[in-house]
């Protein structure tokens, strides 16, 4: 075989495996809708369970004499009055006493069932993706993260495999599912619309082995980041729900039905701080070996190019978050605001710096 026949074959074959990956990719696509079909079939049969039921009757119950509204059961053949069990305002008293809720399955059997299907869809999404990701390399011959498109589609395989592993783990987060297959559709969506780039080769400055260790960090990173962000939202609005139970409110139907399935806010917050500072020293190892990369491209180790100075943005506001943690009067609610402006700080790096601000890390458009 001449050498032209060699090339022209190894060009129809990487043309061929990119063809494949994005199939894979729109084929995750399909499969992570149907988890989200099924995602909202286990709330919608949860929001009809005894639970929830219950929860809806121990805040507009009948009012006895102490004010407190009630609900009447029947059990073993007679009646039994429940309080209404009072609310512990963790943010005001430090306190830990409101129980986590049931899960997104609200304790209906047919909504694990369709919460089970949702997890088993979503590992085989997961897969499905993966698969495509490395198509996606090996089209190329390379990592692939040399665009925006590469680094969407591997950012939200990683995103859904940590989530994979916690579950593995036997973590209490099958109420982040419906939120995170969400976000990974919107994500796929802006990859393969917008953001899409045909394969190609690296430029020289690329050609590095720290390309391999920094951008998977960094990749990891904005993963774990991302989950501790959902935690942090669904925090607040735990937050705000168990404040106004405390304090004699009635919140509405739609957020007795969501938000008492939840993990209580005390556990939510928990989670956030915990994967933030777990994941934040390799962040810290991200700039590090982003610099000593730099050094050996450009010859200086820091430019304050818009990339570099944002990474040291977001490091400096998570940073700021682990440290209003650690000091009482911060705690909370406060904590959780900075901990959503450091990960707006994450999301304006990759998207904000990468689309609308020119610098060294410009590479193949977007």
């Amino acid at each position: 075989m001449t050498l032209a026949a060699a090339t022209e074959l190894a060009a129809a074959t990487n043309e061929h495996l990119a063809s494949i990956s994005n199939t894979l990719i729109y084929s995750s696509m399909a499969v992570y809708t149907l988890a989200f079909f099924a995602h909202i079939a286990e709330w919608l049969f949860g929001s009809r369970s005894k639970v929830g039921r219950t929860a809806a009757a121990l805040t507009a119950g009948a009012e006895r004499r102490t004010g407190a509204p009630a609900v009447t059961v029947k059990s073993a053949g007679g009646t039994a009055v429940l309080e209404r069990p009072k609310v512990v305002v963790r943010s005001a008293s430090g306190a830990r006493d409101v129980p986590d809720g049931p899960g997104a399955h609200g304790g209906d059997e047919q909504g694990d069932m369709y919460g089970r299907i949702a997890i088993s869809l979503t590992v085989l999404a997961f897969l499905v993706e993966l698969a495509g990701v490395v198509a996606r390399a090996a089209s190329v011959g390379r990592a692939p993260w040399g665009n925006m498109y590469e680094f969407n589609i591997t950012f939200s395989t990683v995103a859904v495999g940590v989530y994979l592993t916690l579950l593995a783990l036997r973590k209490n987060v099958r109420w982040l599912g419906l939120f995170l297959v969400t976000t990974v559709l919107l994500d796929l969506g802006l990859a393969v619309t917008v953001l899409y780039t045909a394969s190609d080769q690296l430029v020289p400055a690329l050609h590095s082995y720290w390309l391999y260790i920094h951008v998977s960090t960094a990749i990891f990173c904005g993963a774990v980041f991302y989950v501790g962000a959902v935690a942090t939202i669904l925090y607040l609005f735990k937050d705000s729900y168990e404040h106004k139970l405390e304090s004699g409110g009635k919140p509405g139907g739609f957020a007795r039905s969501v938000l008492e399935r939840l993990p209580a806010s005390a556990s939510l917050d928990k989670f956030a701080y915990r994967v933030n500072a777990a994941v934040f020293p390799l962040w810290t190892f991200t700039i590090i070996a982003g610099a000593i990369w730099a050094g050996d491209a450009w010859g200086r180790y820091w430019n304050w190019d818009p990339k570099e100075t944002w990474s040291f943005i977001t490091w400096i506001a998570y940073a700021c978050y682990l440290h209003a943690r650690a000091t009482a009067g911060w705690k909370g609610r406060k904590a959780a605001y900075l901990a959503l402006i450091a990960f707006g700080c994450w999301l304006f790096n990759y998207y904000g710096v990468n689309i609308f601000v020119t610098g060294k890390h410009s590479y193949a458009g977007v």
